[in-house]
């Protein structure tokens, strides 16, 4: 989706114009991918906007950065408050999509990624939903992809690491051109690991079943964990099993989580609709409150709300 430039970037510290917001060519991770990011979502509530889990996702950002063995030169509340100051600054009131990162720049060159300086920036703009409206409402359509998600063993699946990510661009590519929304990947075993950038639910007699994330290589995600807890507080039974391709379809309900995606229903897999071909009435629920939950509707879960003030 295209990005919608707002005035200010956070870089090191200082607040910089959108243009001149740039990196040198050499800069380390631009050429061997070794940063780590975040992805972070801000809504309008009735009380002003807020970042929804912002600590949580800061907390993340350093446990990836610490698996990267990259020291972020600043600490868990000042890239915090430097999030509001970007949503403040920019005047995002009506929300908006954060994208905090760390990455090496420039000054070494080569593999050994320990010499070389360490920056962080937060940028932040207006951005729609991921997967489109329709795809909210409607459901998307998704095939297996030919690529494997990563082996824990060769990169760290448990951090969200930059270069890691050309495995989604390449089965994001590969569904587009086949004319599919988004991709499943499997992992290694085989079994269903995550799509591109979300993690994957089913629902099966009566149960709601998600890959654990340690064992398939997906990222644990903030939006998956807290999917969780809204489906539990309506009663619904959540279990972390393994899935083979085969449970995708024939699954009564099928949907995917993610802070860009939010929560989207899966209409088809394969070719092959899931349930009816139109989302259920567990997905509907699961949607509809964490929808309400981001905005400040629901009490229970205020405290997942970071305000800007």
């Amino acid at each position: 989706m295209p990005i919608t430039p707002t005035e200010k970037i956070w870089m090191d510290g200082e607040l910089v114009d959108w243009a001149d917001a740039t990196v040198h060519v050499l800069s380390h991770t631009l050429h061997y991918g070794s940063g780590v990011f975040e992805g972070i979502r801000a809504y309008p509530t009735d009380r002003g906007v807020a970042v929804f889990r912002l600590r949580d996702h800061i907390a993340r950002l350093f446990v990836s950065a610490k698996v990267f063995l990259i020291d972020i030169p600043y600490s868990v509340d000042e890239v915090i408050e430097a999030t509001r100051t970007v949503v403040r600054v920019n005047g995002l009131g009506e929300g908006c999509y954060i994208r905090p990162l760390v990455y090496l720049g420039y000054g070494e060159m080569g593999l050994n990624p320990m010499p070389s300086p360490v920056n962080v920036s937060i940028a932040a703009w207006p951005w729609g939903t991921y997967l489109g409206d329709e795809g909210v409402r409607n459901g998307v359509s998704t095939k297996i992809s030919s690529w494997r998600r990563h082996d824990p063993n060769a990169v760290p699946t448990a951090a969200k690491g930059t270069g890691m990510y050309v495995n989604s661009s390449l089965a994001k590519v590969e569904a587009l051109k086949a004319g599919y929304d988004e991709a499943v990947l499997l992992g290694p075993d085989g079994n269903v690991s995550e799509c591109t950038g979300e993690n994957i639910f089913v629902v099966r007699d009566g149960r709601i079943l998600t890959p654990p994330t340690s064992d398939s290589g997906a990222l644990e995600g903030i939006t998956q964990r807290s999917v969780e807890t809204i489906a539990r507080d309506l009663g619904h039974e959540v279990a972390h099993e393994q899935l083979i391709r085969t449970d995708l379809y024939t699954a009564d309900e099928a949907f995917l989580t993610g802070t860009a995606a939010e929560v989207v229903p899966i209409r088809a897999v394969d070719d092959r609709p899931v349930g009816d071909g139109t989302p259920g009435p567990v997905t509907r629920e699961i949607q509809e409150t964490y929808f309400a939950a981001v905005r400040g509707q629901v009490d229970r879960y205020k405290d997942w709300l970071d305000r800007v003030e």
